[in-house]
């Protein structure tokens, strides 16, 4: 069994990791890790990745790879740094080197680790096992529908661009309705031909995004788009873009037609 010790955790980490906390709440101090000064934001990366959610984990995980020498140097140099999150981090970083005055710190020196390290507690015990140190990518291979779907719902830009390509369409439907997704994504989403007709359905049945002129064009040239939704787009177009969808080969035939059509009643 594990030994347990006793970690002093600063009310900025204790926020995000104290018993009964959500995990949206746990998912959110990683993005939030990167604005705290260095002793905090390592401990708290190093909590959330003992987290007893495996989704919470790899994300803590990934955000600790991404680290910068500086920040793991700074917490090193800290009095209340802690040797045994000190050497954890530093088995994650693989490329992780730095020194601290006359002390030099090599992964090489770190290789007979063991791969469960003590569980630490505050009030209540921080669970958690052993790791795979993975890229986001392959984390997200590793993980169940349930948590590619939360992780699409709340992850960041690169999650949305990993996740809205998964063969399962809930999870990547799921990317186009997190609340922070971007116009620009959902423009770039639909010039990339796209072959998902759900991810399609919900970017035509989102009012905000069709008032943008150019998701309505990009809609139009897209093979996936509903002919209804693109007949109705149709007659938002100037003349210059209907001109072109009335000459347009890769569009559907009966749009080209209808642009056609309306082109010819603007000139009268």
């Amino acid at each position: 069994m594990s030994e347990k010790i006793k970690l002093s955790i600063p009310p900025s980490v204790a926020a995000y990791v104290r018993p009964g906390t959500s995990s949206e709440i746990r998912f959110s101090g990683c993005e939030a890790s990167g604005a705290m000064e260095p002793f905090e934001r390592v401990t708290l990366l190093f909590c959330l990745s003992k987290d007893t959610e495996q989704a919470v984990r790899s994300v803590a995980v990934a955000y600790i790879e991404q680290l910068p020498e500086d920040v793991i140097s700074d917490y090193a140099c800290s009095e209340k740094s802690n040797p045994i999150i000190l050497e954890a981090v530093a088995k994650i970083c693989s490329a992780f080197r730095f020194s601290v005055g006359s002390l030099e710190y090599d992964i090489t020196e770190l290789s007979d680790l063991p791969d469960d390290l003590p569980e630490f507690e505050n009030e209540d015990p921080i669970d958690g096992d052993g790791e795979q140190f993975l890229s986001k990518f392959k984390i997200a291979q590793m993980m169940g529908i349930g948590e590619k779907i939360k992780m699409a719902l709340t992850g960041d830009k690169e999650w949305r661009s990993i996740l809205v390509k998964d063969s399962n369409k809930l999870v990547s439907g799921s990317v186009v309705k997190n609340p922070r997704i971007t116009e620009s994504e959902i423009l770039q989403l639909i010039k990339s031909g796209i072959q998902n007709d759900e991810i399609m359905r919900l970017i035509c049945s989102n009012k905000e995004w069709i008032k943008s002129y150019k998701i309505r064009k990009s809609l139009i040239e897209n093979n996936r788009t509903p002919v209804q939704n693109s007949m109705r787009y149709l007659s938002t177009m100037g003349e210059k873009d209907l001109a072109g969808f009335a000459k347009s080969k890769n569009i559907s035939s009966v749009v080209s037609t209808m642009a056609k059509r309306l082109l010819f009643s603007k000139k009268k």
